[in-house]
C-alpha cells in the first residue's frame, strides 16, 4: 500500500540536537493545513470587534458609563499591540511549543476572567490577557504560513471575521450575554492541538538567552503610541523618553529582542511602514464612512451598516487573489498595487459624495490592508535573513500593523466624527 500521507522522522540540526517532527515524503517539513492557521489566527479579529455593538449593555452590567466601557476597546488594542512582539520573543528563545502553551493560557484564562468579572478592572484584565493569548496564535500562524498565498487565505479569513465581529457580537448578546460574545476569541483554541501535532519541530528555538530590557523599552515605547489617540502630548513624551534609551540598547545589544539587522533591512522596513500607512489608512475609513454615508448620501444607519459589511467582506475576499499571485507578480509590482489603490480609497473617502462610491472606498481600503498583511509580512519576514531573526520580524512587522489599528481610528475622529 502506497503512503502518501506525511511521515514522522528524525534529524539532526546544525547544532547537533536531535528534533523529531513532521515530514513530507520528499523528506522537507510538511507544511501545517492552511485552515488550521486561519482558524487559530482569525478569532482574534471578530473577538475584537465584538463588543462594538454592545458596549451599552456591557456599561450596565457592569455599572458604568458607556464611554468608560469603551476602555476595553482600548485594552484590548493596546494588549493586542504590545503582545505581538513580546509572544514572538518567547517564540524565538523556547520555540513553537512554549507560544501555543503560553498563548492557550493566556486566552483561556482571560476568557475565564471574563466569564465571572463583576468589575471593569476585572474584565479589562481578562480582555488583555486574551488579546495577547490571540496575538500570540496570531504570531505562530504567521510563522507556519510559509508563503503568501497561504498567509492570503489567513489574512482574508482575518478581514472577513473583523467584519463580522460587530454583528457576531450582538447576536451572542441577544441569545445569551454579552460574555458569551467576548469569549468568540477563544474558538482559537480548537485548532491549538492540530496545529502542535502538524508543527513538529518547525520553528525551534534559537541559542542566546531573553533580552528583557529590550523587550520593556519596546514596549513602554508601544503603549505610548496606542496612546497617541487618546492623550497625544503624554503619548508623544513618553514615545521620545522611551525611543531614545531603545535605540542606544539596540546599538549595544543588536541581536537582542529588536535585532539591529532587521533595521538595516530596507526591504523590513518599508514593509513595516507600508503596512502601517495600509492599515491606518483602512481603519480610517471604517470609522468615518458610516458617517460619511448619513451626511453626504443621506443613507440611514441600517443601509449604511448592511453596505459597509457586504464592501469589508468583499474587500476581504478579493485581497486572497492578490497575495496568490504575488509571488509571481514581484515586489515592486505589488507595492505599486497596493499604493495607487490605497491612495485611490483615501482620495475616494475624502471627495466623494455617493454612497456606492464610499463603500467602493472601504472595499478598497480594507482590501490593500488585507494585502498587505498577506504579502508585505511573507517580505518582511523573508528579509530577516538570519532563521533566528525571523520571529522578530513577525512581531514587529504586526505590531506595526496593530499601530495602524490604533491610529485610523483617532484620525476619523479628528477629520469627520468630530466635524460635527
Amino acid at each position: 500500500m502506497t503512503v502518501t500521507t506525511a511521515t514522522t522522522a528524525t534529524t539532526v540540526s546544525t547544532a547537533g540536537t536531535v528534533t523529531t517532527g513532521t515530514k513530507a515524503p520528499d523528506g522537507g517539513a510538511a507544511p501545517v493545513p492552511v485552515l488550521w492557521l486561519a482558524l487559530l489566527a482569525t478569532p482574534l479579529a471578530a473577538g475584537a470587534n465584538a463588543p462594538v455593538l454592545i458596549l451599552p449593555g456591557m456599561a450596565r452590567s457592569l455599572g458604568v458609563t458607556t464611554d468608560t466601557a469603551t476602555w476595553l476597546l482600548t485594552a484590548f488594542g493596546w494588549a493586542t499591540a504590545v503582545g505581538t512582539p513580546l509572544l514572538a520573543g518567547l517564540l524565538r528563545r523556547r520555540g513553537l511549543p512554549a507560544l501555543l502553551k503560553v498563548s492557550t493560557l493566556l486566552v483561556l484564562g482571560g476568557t475565564l476572567l471574563l466569564a465571572a468579572a463583576p468589575w471593569l478592572p476585572l474584565a479589562m484584565a481578562g480582555r488583555c490577557a486574551q488579546a495577547a493569548g490571540g496575538a500570540g496564535l496570531v504570531a505562530a500562524a504567521i510563522g507556519l504560513a510559509g508563503s503568501a498565498r497561504r498567509m492570503g487565505v489567513i489574512s482574508a479569513g482575518f478581514g472577513m471575521l473583523g467584519a463580522a465581529g460587530p454583528l457576531l457580537g450582538r447576536a451572542l448578546a441577544d441569545a445569551v450575554s454579552w460574555r458569551a460574545a467576548l469569549a468568540v476569541s477563544a474558538l482559537a483554541l480548537l485548532a491549538v492541538p492540530a496545529v502542535g501535532r502538524h508543527a513538529g519541530a518547525q520553528l525551534p528555538p534559537a541559542p542566546g538567552r531573553f533580552d528583557g530590557r529590550g523587550a520593556a523599552l519596546l514596549t513602554a515605547f508601544a503603549t505610548a503610541l496606542v496612546l497617541l489617540p487618546a492623550a497625544p502630548l503624554a503619548a508623544l513624551a513618553g514615545a521620545l523618553v522611551a525611543v531614545v534609551p531603545l535605540a542606544l540598547h539596540v546599538r549595544r545589544r543588536p541581536d537582542g529582542f529588536v535585532p539591529a539587522a532587521l533595521l538595516r533591512r530596507p526591504v523590513f522596513v518599508l514593509s513595516a511602514l507600508l503596512a502601517l500607512t495600509l492599515s491606518a489608512s483602512y481603519f480610517t475609513l471604517l470609522f468615518s464612512v458610516p458617517r460619511l454615508l448619513a451626511d453626504r448620501a443621506g443613507w440611514d444607519t441600517a443601509a449604511a451598516g448592511t453596505g459597509q459589511l457586504v464592501a469589508l467582506l468583499a474587500g476581504s475576499a478579493l485581497s486572497w487573489p492578490l497575495a496568490a499571485a504575488s509571488a509571481r507578480m514581484g515586489r515592486p509590482a505589488v507595492r505599486t498595487v497596493l499604493v495607487a489603490v490605497g491612495a485611490l480609497a483615501a482620495l475616494t473617502g475624502i471627495f466623494a459624495t455617493s454612497g456606492p462610491l464610499l463603500l467602493a472606498a472601504t472595499a478598497a481600503g480594507v482590501f490593500t490592508a488585507s494585502s498587505a498583511n498577506a504579502v508585505l509580512s511573507t517580505h518582511a519576514v523573508g528579509a530577516a535573513g538570519d532563521p533566528a531573526h525571523r520571529p522578530a520580524a513577525i512581531g514587529l512587522f504586526t505590531l506595526c500593523y496593530q499601530l495602524g489599528g490604533a491610529f485610523g481610528p483617532a484620525v476619523a475622529a479628528l477629520l469627520v466624527l468630530g466635524a460635527r
